[in-house]
């Protein structure tokens, strides 16, 4: 059952894929804000979670307001889907359009000044658009996936995201990705990697909007191993001011934060976690403001475990 569910998952997203990018734009975005408010009616296991998550991170809502915002991020959520299934068609020029950057005059410094650049990321926005943008408009993307199930999936995932131009490394299942990773950072390379979950068990757990929650040490790890710039990154969603409103109406806004300082003492752990705290800091700042467009549908604070 597992075989035949896995097969018949991977042929239904395969259809979703072409027949989004068959759609006029407006329609296709129609659809999937259909689909994101049917989600919300049903409250499934996705829609609970992310009610739970949204609650800790906004607990000055009532009951009302939440709701309100689990549906907004459910909108947001498959805004994102619909902008992902379209991103092989979008040109330069598109994506130019897409996205509004803030902060960016550093990271182009550091860039052409050969220094590398590893950039914490939550799961926020698109961040596919934000990469397939920084590799047309910015510098080359090098990052990691997380390997889905089934298999077939994941390499439909991966060929999408090498058509955009990206280099992906897989998580899970190769021994070279840490040391390819800092072969490239050492060459002046970028390196955005989402670090809001823990998905390897060695984490760093942080205060995050008010709770305790484990984030990846892989960011801050590489940038004390190579010396690399080590920068908070946060993506949003707001309407595109040259489109009548409506649901293909957004682009992104990607936020470079300040890069972040090595204490400089303390155990390699300790500074690790110091980093990484930093990183969560701003990240929480921005999931505050921006609740809406954090697609966590899984757990990440600690409490939640328990």
């Amino acid at each position: 059952m597992s075989g035949t569910a896995d097969r018949l998952w991977t042929v239904a997203f395969r259809m979703g894929w072409r027949g989004t990018r068959l759609l006029p734009e407006a329609a296709a975005y129609r659809l999937f804000d259909g689909l994101a408010l049917l989600a919300h009616t049903r409250g499934g296991r996705d829609a609970q979670r992310l009610r739970a998550n949204y609650a800790l991170v906004r607990p000055d809502l009532d009951p009302t307001g939440l709701d309100r915002l689990v549906r907004a991020g459910l909108r947001s959520y498959l805004r994102y889907w619909c902008d992902a299934f379209r991103l092989p068609d979008r040109s330069p020029a598109d994506l130019a359009g897409m996205v509004r950057c803030v902060g960016d005059a550093p990271v182009r410094a550091e860039l052409a000044a050969g220094h590398g650049q590893v950039l914490f990321l939550g799961h926020l926005g698109n961040w596919d658009t934000a990469g397939a943008w920084a590799t047309c408009h910015l510098t080359p993307v090098t990052t990691v996936a997380e390997r889905l199930r089934p298999d077939e999936l994941y390499a439909e995932f991966l060929a999408f995201r090498e058509r955009l131009g990206m280099t992906i490394l897989p998580l899970t299942g190769s021994s070279g990705t840490f040391q390819t990773l800092v072969r490239t950072l050492r060459d002046g390379g970028f390196v955005p990697l989402l670090a809001d979950r823990d998905l390897t068990e060695t984490g760093v757990e942080v205060d995050f909007c008010g709770h305790r929650a484990r984030m990846a040490a892989g960011p801050a790890a590489l940038a004390l191993a190579t010396g690399a710039v080590l920068r908070p990154v946060s993506v949003h969603y707001e309407r595109r001011p040259d489109r009548a409103p409506g649901p293909s109406a957004c682009r992104i806004v990607i936020t470079f934060g300040e890069r972040v300082s090595d204490p400089g003492s303390g155990s390699r752990g300790e500074r690790v976690a110091a980093m990484t705290q930093q990183c969560a800091d701003v990240l929480g700042g921005a999931v505050r403001e921006h609740t809406q467009d954090w697609h966590m549908m899984q757990r990440v604070f600690v409490a939640a475990d328990r």
